[in-house]
């Protein structure tokens, strides 16, 4: 189930088939009108469980992607809306596997893009991916 909560600048969205926010903040919050999309970092959490998915960085990334798409399709979108990307990762080195995964879920023109190593990750995932589309 997708939902909009409608205020005059902005709506939140959210669906059931991605993760439960952690915390104060929505999956993603889109603007009216323009239609621009913000989705806040997914992690590999398991929508049914909204336990993290606990495994290498390859299923990680797949289960990253999965939940992006689902909320970017609850804003009436998909991955191919995507304009620009930040990746996070606990580990550098975890760069070319994540790539991998990412590149097989989207095409050319492949969205604007930055990837940051960090110390740590909620519920100390391996990679969080967040987003911005245009719908």
């Amino acid at each position: 189930m997708a939902s909009h909560e409608d205020t005059q600048e902005f709506a939140a969205v959210h669906t059931n088939n991605a993760p439960k926010a952690i915390g104060p903040y929505s999956q993603a919050i889109s603007t009216t009108p323009g239609r621009m999309v913000f989705t806040s970092g997914q992690i590999a959490i398991l929508p049914s469980t909204g336990k993290l998915l606990r495994a290498d960085i390859e299923e990680q990334t797949r289960q990253v992607m999965t939940n992006l798409r689902e909320v970017l399709q609850a804003a009436g979108g998909d991955l191919a809306n995507l304009v620009k990307v930040t990746i996070f990762l606990k580990n550098l080195e975890d760069f070319s596997m994540v790539n991998a995964v990412y590149s097989s879920y989207l095409s050319s023109p492949y969205p604007a893009r930055a990837t940051i190593e960090v110390s740590r990750l909620p519920m100390d995932a391996l990679v969080e991916i967040e987003g911005v589309a245009v719908i």
